[in-house]
């Protein structure tokens, strides 16, 4: 018979990679004291990473050994998990849309949740709890541009909507300028710009 430290580990095989394990999911395998027990015993041999409190991920084997997962999947599984929405922070938004050349070194999102760190190894993923317009169209080119623009400043968006202009799709662009009536007034006339030199 299985001990329940190979159940979680069987369990977590299963999973897509970088899906937060938690005791409270696996409570179909044993009570939480033990599940508790299993999952710190796992994360002490190394054969889980412990990311935070009470979360832990499997780590992913290749043929160089073992890694973290992807930061970006941890995020995911997170979001899901936890039933917030998290998305990238405005540096690395107005990396992807080309208005900056700067690549973020760390791995930092914005979350409706809590502010936090979590390990993924020798990686540390910030989550920066943020206001709800900066959390809207997640996944979104329409809030890659809100969240750069947060990010950039009342000082540096007008050239960054100048530049976004020729980027963006119709689609896009209508979007974009919804959102005015929930964004801070400085972006919302940066953003009828758009309209008006369009």
């Amino acid at each position: 018979m299985q001990t329940l430290a190979q159940q979680v580990l069987e369990h977590a095989t299963g999973l897509p990679e970088g899906t937060p394990l938690v005791a409270k999911e696996l409570l179909h395998l044993g009570n939480r004291a033990a599940v508790d027990q299993a999952l710190s015993r796992l994360a002490q041999r190394g054969a889980l990473i412990r990311a935070d409190r009470g979360i832990y991920v499997l780590p992913v084997a290749s043929r160089f050994g073992t890694r973290a997962p992807s930061a970006a999947k941890m995020v995911e599984g997170l979001a899901t998990h936890r039933g917030e929405t998290i998305v990238s922070h405005g540096a690395a938004a107005a990396n992807a849309l080309g208005l900056t050349t700067q690549v973020p070194m760390r791995a930092v999102y914005l979350t409706s949740g809590p502010s936090r760190r979590l390990k993924l190894g020798a990686q540390s993923v910030e989550f920066r709890h943020a206001p709800i317009w900066q959390l809207i169209f997640p996944h979104q080119i329409a809030g890659e541009v809100v969240r750069a623009l947060a990010w950039l400043g009342p000082e540096k968006a007008g050239e960054a909507i100048r530049k976004l202009r020729a980027k963006l799709s119709l689609t896009e662009l209508k979007e974009v300028l919804g959102a005015r009536a929930r964004l801070p007034t400085w972006m919302a006339q940066e953003i009828s710009a758009l309209v008006t030199h369009g």
